[in-house]
């Protein structure tokens, strides 16, 4: 561990084969962790995770060979995704600037909005061929409301 992770949550899900698994996945590490407590999580921030996770999930199983893993690890300011698929090859725009193209040449809008949304951006060929892209999405809690509802 690295000193900022939690105890790892295993919410009762269907093993993640798809986008829509992932999110669900990554949001039910987010009730576990953020909105179980009087200190949710900002709906903007998981809305923003969830993009990502989609993002990265997609490109693994359209570009990267198929998934071939994923994992959500709450952290005290966030999470981190890694996502592992089965292709050694990066994409050409993994660091770019988050400019969004100005024509579709068959490069979309994913990585951009993953650089523009995420943070500690690496990817990592994996010994068994493959790859590994792990990302720190932030997530902060919302604001606290007195109980008539104002901040």
């Amino acid at each position: 561990m690295r000193g900022d992770e939690l105890t790892p949550m295993e919410p009762a899900l269907a093993p993640v084969t798809t986008a829509a698994s992932a999110r669900a996945y990554a949001r039910a590490v987010v009730d576990a962790r953020w909105n179980a407590s009087a200190r949710p999580a900002r709906e903007e921030d998981v809305i923003d995770l969830l993009l990502v996770v989609s993002e990265m999930v997609s490109n693994a199983i359209r570009h990267g060979g198929g998934l071939a893993g994923f994992e959500v690890t709450p952290v005290h300011d966030g999470i981190r995704l890694a996502v592992h698929d089965h292709s050694d090859v990066v994409p050409s725009v993994a660091y770019g600037s988050g400019a969004l193209p100005s024509v579709h040449h068959g490069n979309g809008y994913g990585w951009p909005l993953i650089i523009r949304l995420a943070r500690d951006i690496s990817i990592d060929r994996r010994p068994s061929g493959g790859k590994t892209i792990r990302v720190f999405v932030p997530v902060r809690t919302a604001a606290s409301r007195g109980p008539d509802g104002s901040p």
